[in-house]
């Protein structure tokens, strides 16, 4: 990237002079001001080594070399960042991955939906319960979810607490991938309490065999043992919602001659704050870091021109990722025109697959819920698009969790609108559970048809 035109007139705070959406009201600027400063000064999250291997990797993944698997929890909350719920998360992502490199024959990029999901869009700023208005909680980042004035109020110091969180996340997935939590040798370690009782087990437990015999094979025949199957990369993402978090975090490595967000690896624009002329599009202009933007069935050819013009100037590989989400039905009528949008241009952009925002409805008892057939259909519908299109759907992009829980209804035990309260337990948009997680994986790979 030909850094100093991409960031002309560029500071991590210039968003600060555009439109500022999807933001909360913060009584006290000088309060906020004193937290970004703290923050500023704090070691970083993440690296710039490791910002730039995702880079190249999704390079790769551009060309149709490799696949990626991002998933985690809509809206991660300060009170689960503990060791068990941190495994469950890589557990199930680890798992699907293995199904997926097996059927796919390509390398996958885990990215996790962690160690920084904490802010979230809301679709309006208050909410009124028995008469009383208050601000929407807006993730853990911001404020807290009880309806009380005091929990509501957004909080400058609870950008200090996801710091420390998402570090504590991250660097517990360090050591378990550094490990050898993650060696392929032995993926039967990974399987979650409840494995046994769905009906995927016998799938996943024969495929899980035949990787690991595939591995003892080679290795008795060359007399070397495959090293890089016992420990896997894994990356973290988040929404770059709340951009006086991202900016404290923003700094300008000399070495590299650029600019780097180090909350995360793979920040990402939600379809809700990608107006061109927008404070998110300004602070993401500048930053060197891989980055995704969502966009769905009202994004037009021109404004997908735009952001690729402004977000990536130099059509520098690995940089950008279009999220596509439209919901089941929607995607042959939307998605070609944005494939030959980018085709005509000849520009380097990865396509990935959100299969989760365009269906979400709420079911009869009044809870958001997904139905999994349309899940599934309109991720099959994608990768027939993109295939029909000349194009490579080189990812698929999941809320997701590793604990048994019922917020989306069908999937291999045919849960119904009955189901949900049983083990309904999002704060904010409803997740896959680990047995319809794994069948995605399934799908995705290509056994389950």
């Amino acid at each position: 990237m030909d850094t100093e035109r991409a960031t002309m007139g560029w500071q991590p705070d210039s968003w600060q002079q555009k439109t500022v959406g999807q933001s909360p009201i913060y009584k006290n600027q000088d309060h906020v001001a004193d937290v970004i400063g703290r923050l500023s000064s704090l070691p970083p999250i993440v690296t710039s080594w490791e910002i730039e291997s995702l880079r190249e990797r999704i390079a790769s993944a551009q060309q149709g070399k490799a696949f990626v698997l991002q998933g985690g929890d809509c809206a991660e909350a300060f009170d689960e960042c503990t060791s068990e719920l941190i495994v469950q998360k890589l557990k199930i992502l680890l798992q699907m991955s293995v199904v997926i490199v097996s059927g796919l024959k390509k390398p996958v990029i885990r990215v996790g939906r962690m160690a920084g999901q904490y802010a979230k869009p809301r679709s309006a700023n208050v909410e009124t319960v028995d008469g009383v208005t208050l601000p929407c909680y807006r993730g853990d980042l911001v404020n807290r979810v009880p309806f009380t004035a005091e929990d509501r109020e957004p909080n400058p110091d609870l950008m200090l607490r996801g710091y420390e969180r998402a570090a504590l996340t991250y660097n517990f997935v360090r050591s378990l991938i550094d490990g050898g939590f993650a060696d392929l040798h032995h993926p039967e370690n990974w399987d979650l309490d409840f494995v046994s009782h769905s009906p995927l087990a016998d799938e996943y437990r024969q495929l899980v065999k035949t990787v690991a015999d595939g591995l003892d094979f080679f290795e008795s025949m060359t007399g070397e043992k495959i090293y890089r199957a016992r420990r896997v990369d894994f990356y973290s993402a988040h929404e770059g919602l709340h951009l006086p978090y991202e900016q404290a975090q923003t700094r300008y490595l000399e070495h590299r001659k650029k600019w780097f967000n180090l909350t995360t690896h793979f920040p990402w624009i939600g379809l809700r704050t990608s107006e061109l002329s927008g404070a998110h599009i300004e602070y993401f202009r500048g930053i060197a870091n891989p980055i995704g933007v969502k966009i769905g069935k009202e994004t037009t050819p021109e404004q997908l021109t735009d952001l690729m013009e402004v977000l990536n100037p130099d059509n520098e590989a690995g940089r950008l990722t279009f999220i596509h989400r439209f919901g089941a039905g929607q995607v042959s009528q939307n998605l070609p025109r944005l494939i030959d949008t980018v085709q005509k241009v000849g520009a380097r952009v990865l396509w990935v697959c959100d299969p989760m925002h365009g269906n979400t409805e709420k079911s009869e008892s009044g809870l958001k819920t997904r139905r999994f057939d349309k899940i599934l259909s309109e991720l099959q519908q994608a990768f027939q698009t993109h295939q029909e299109c000349g194009s490579y759907l080189g990812g698929v992009h999941l809320e997701l969790t590793g604990g048994h829980v019922t917020e989306c209804t069908g999937g291999a035990r045919g849960l119904t609108d009955a189901d949900l309260k049983r083990a309904y337990r999002t704060q904010v948009d409803p997740r896959l559970n680990y047995e319809q997680a794994m069948e995605v994986a399934m799908r995705i790979a290509g056994y389950r048809s």
